[in-house]
Formats: C-alpha cells, sequence, structure tokens
C-alpha cells in the first residue's frame, strides 16, 4: 500500500512571523509612499493607521478560525466550515485574486526597478529570473524557503533601519530635535477624513499577507496556538513598521505633491544619504520584492491544494504533492506560469483588481466567526461575545467600508472575476444542485476555547 505524501511540520512562531512579514514586505511602505502621500494629502501615517486598526480586527478573527479549523485553506476554508460550502468557495475565488495574481505583481514591481537601473536588459528576463529562482526554492521545501527568509529579511530591515535613521538624522541637523514631533503627516490643510479613508484603502495592499499564515497551517507546529499568535504579531509588527517609516518620511517631504510619486521615496533616499545610499535602498527595494515573492508565492500554492484536495480543482492537479519534496509542486509551476504574464503589464494595471478579492476575503472572515458563534451556541458551547461577535462586526464593517473606496476599475474587475465564480460553482455544483466537494480534515478540530 503506498503511502500518500503530506506537508511536513517544521514551522514555529518566529518562522510564522518573518514568513507573514516577508509577504508584507516592510519594504513596500516605501516603494508606495508617493501614492499614498497624495490620495491623503499628505498624511500617509493616518491611512496606515486605519488600515492596521481594520487588519488588526481582522487579524483576531483569522486567529479564532485557525484554532477552529487548523488546517490549510486560510479564508476559504474558514468560511465554507462556517457559513456555507457554496459562499466558502466564491470567497476562495475571490481570495485567488490576492494569492495567485499577487506573487505577479510582486516579480514585475522588482523587475520594472531593476529595469530602470539596466534599461539595456528587458523586464522580461529580470521576471522570468525572478520566477525561476522562487519556484526552485519553494519547490525543494518550505524549510529552505525559510533559511532564505531570513537572509533576505535582515538585508530589508536593515535598510528600513538606516532610512530611518539618515531621517532623523537630516531633520535634527537641519531644524532641530523638535522637527521630530508633529501633528502634521497625521492630518493637515491639504488631508481630510475621505482622503485619509481612500488612501487606507490603497495602504491595506501593504498588509496583504498578515492572513497567509494560516495556509501553513499544516506546516506548522502546534498551529493551535502559534498561528493566531503568528498572525496578530505579523499584523502588528507589520503596522507598526508601516506607521513609524512613512511618518519621518513625510516629517522629510511634506504634503503628498511629487515630481513624480511612484519614485517619490527613491527621490528622498538620494537626499538623506546620497548616490551611495540610494544604491543601497534600490538593492533593497529589490530583495524585498524577492522575499515577497517567495512567500506569495507558497501561500498562493498551498490555497490551490486545499482547493484541489476538495476536488474543487482538478484534484490530480492541484490536490497532489510531490513525493520527494512534500510540495505542490504543480501549484508552484502554475504559479510561476501565471506571473509570467507580468511580462505584458504594468504595475498598475496588474495591482488594480487585487486589494477586491482581500477586502472580500477579510469582510467574509469575520461574518465566519459570528457564524461560527451561533453555530457553537446552538450546541450548547459558550464562546466570548467580545471575541467572536463585537470585534468581527466591527472588522466586517470598516473592511465592507475599505471595499468601498476602491476605485471603479477595482470593482468593476473584481465583480466580473466573482460572476466568472459563481459559473464555475455552477458546474461543479450540477446547478447549484449540491454542494461543492467537502474537504477531508486532516486534524481534529481544536477544543473550544
Amino acid at each position: 500500500m503506498t503511502t500518500q505524501p503530506s506537508l511536513t511540520r517544521a514551522l514555529k512562531l518566529p518562522s510564522l512571523v518573518l514568513f507573514g512579514l516577508a509577504y508584507l514586505t516592510p519594504l513596500i511602505v516605501l516603494a508606495i509612499f508617493g501614492v499614498i502621500a497624495e490620495a491623503t494629502g499628505g498624511a500617509s501615517p493616518s491611512a496606515y493607521l486605519v488600515a492596521m486598526v481594520a487588519m488588526l480586527f481582522t487579524a483576531q478573527s483569522y486567529g479564532r478560525m485557525a484554532v477552529a479549523y487548523p488546517v490549510a485553506g486560510s479564508a476559504y476554508t474558514y468560511i465554507r466550515r462556517s457559513i456555507d460550502s457554496r459562499i466558502g468557495f466564491l470567497a476562495g475565488w475571490a481570495v485567488l485574486l490576492d494569492y495567485l495574481f499577487l506573487p505577479m505583481v510582486i516579480w514585475l514591481i522588482g523587475g520594472s526597478y531593476l529595469t530602470a537601473q539596466f534599461p539595456d536588459i528587458p523586464i522580461g528576463v529580470w521576471i522570468v529570473a525572478f520566477i525561476a529562482i522562487t519556484t526552485l526554492l519553494n519547490v525543494v521545501g518550505v524549510k529552505v524557503a525559510d533559511k532564505a527568509n531570513y537572509l533576505l529579511m535582515a538585508f530589508q530591515l536593515l535598510v528600513i533601519v538606516l532610512f530611518v535613521a539618515l531621517s532623523v538624522g537630516t531633520l535634527v541637523s537641519t531644524s532641530g530635535a523638535s522637527a521630530l514631533v508633529s501633528t502634521a503627516p497625521f492630518f493637515n490643510d491639504t488631508s481630510s477624513f475621505d482622503k485619509i479613508t481612500a488612501g487606507a484603502a490603497i495602504a491595506a495592499y501593504s498588509f496583504l499577507g498578515f492572513d497567509a499564515v494560516s495556509t501553513l497551517t499544516e506546516e506548522t507546529i502546534e498551529p493551535k496556538k502559534t498561528v493566531p499568535k503568528a498572525i496578530m504579531l505579523v499584523a502588528l509588527i507589520g503596522g507598526a513598521i508601516f506607521v513609524v517609516v512613512s511618518y519621518t518620511t513625510q516629517l522629510i517631504h511634506p504634503g503628498g505633491v511629487f515630481d513624480d510619486s511612484a519614485s517619490a521615496a527613491s527621490d528622498i533616499a538620494l537626499k538623506i544619504g546620497g548616490q551611495f545610499f540610494g544604491a543601497v535602498f534600490l538593492a533593497g527595494l529589490v530583495v524585498s520584492q524577492f522575499a515577497s515573492g517567495l512567500a506569495a508565492q507558497a501561500s498562493a500554492s498551498r490555497l490551490l491544494y486545499a482547493m484541489g484536495r476538495d476536488s474543487v480543482l482538478p484534484k490530480k492537479v492541484f490536490g497532489a504533492l510531490n513525493k520527494s519534496f512534500h510540495t505542490p509542486v504543480f501549484n508552484l509551476v502554475i504559479t510561476g506560469a501565471v506571473g509570467l504574464i507580468a511580462m505584458f503589464l504594468d504595475v498598475a494595471t496588474s495591482t488594480s483588481f487585487i486589494n477586491f478579492g482581500a477586502f472580500t476575503a477579510f469582510t467574509l472572515v469575520n461574518i465566519s466567526v459570528i457564524a461560527y458563534y451561533l453555530r457553537q451556541r446552538r450546541s450548547g458551547h459558550r464562546l466570548s461575545v467580545l471575541f467572536y461577535v463585537v470585534m468581527p462586526a466591527i472588522g466586517a464593517i470598516i473592511d465592507g467600508f475599505l471595499l468601498t473606496q476602491l476605485d471603479s476599475n477595482a470593482i468593476t474587475l473584481g465583480l466580473i472575476w466573482l460572476c466568472v465564480g459563481v459559473v464555475v460553482l455552477g458546474i461543479i455544483t450540477k446547478g447549484f444542485r449540491k454542494a461543492p466537494p467537502e474537504m477531508v480534515m486532516e486534524e481534529k478540530e481544536a477544543a473550544l476555547v
């Protein structure tokens, strides 16, 4: 009798937090600083604060669901088990906008940085190189990818620390220590509540990935304790980094007017550190995109694996693990193939609809916690009203509101994607007459807490 391969448990709390932070890509706060500062009228830290509050409420909900259903699949699994299998499928379909296409966007941004520095080399060369290296590391296994993440994150965080330190040094040397304390980066004459919330909808892109930790549940040691802690720590640490970095950067460049908002941080890096630090900053951006792509591709492959294991997607392709490496090789290759589309797109087009899938999933995960509470209450189990009703409700309202703040193109493309998902769902359920295939849980559900 042949034993089916399974995912290997190897990750502890530090590795999960590192994985989530790598997915977040802390340096992304500088890569899109100009865009958010422009949208908020020079109040980028406020946008990140609003986004962080939304993410912390949602992170709490992800943690609760990770305890209840400690298997791979993330939002897809939580919603189908707590609310309805059909809604769960559509949530999984929506989140594919995030998981499946985010690696493509990451590789495209990394390729764009390198093409700007080396214009004689076509962007396609850089994109293929990104895809080949990250796919190889992820195929070999999560342990190897984990070790690579430590090195990549160390360099990325070093660049962030240097950027903040040079910013502080520039402010103190030119305007004195008092220049470090100001309310203008949070609210000023050119900012407004509407602008800040619109900026928060963009800033939430920087947080995409805190939830990705839950996709590695089946590769985590003591997941019922470790995964919820990791999710909260990633959202909190990432949010703190974003607020601090955007605050100091906004002090260096007050307001939201730039010659080119897309390259604003690079110009600021040259201003505070000269040509040498400008080169280091560029290297940091490229490294951060590589680390983020490594994590994003791993998460996308695990989501496809969960849906394949359900037979929602063809099981022989999506639900298979390589016998030698115990990794979903086919899914990693498919994700890499999707990434090749980046050679024909620009950054603005490729990122326009990712947040739609993320906010849809975030909203439904919050609702799933409430649904789980109601189910357990009917079964005679008592759970905390604060953690299972009040906080998820607040998270759902904030996420739903931020969803409405996306631009019309993002909403239109997202709705089209969902319509395609409805068609697929109709096919696999034979006209919605039966539920989608059910996942076989590989762990017993956690005891109620």
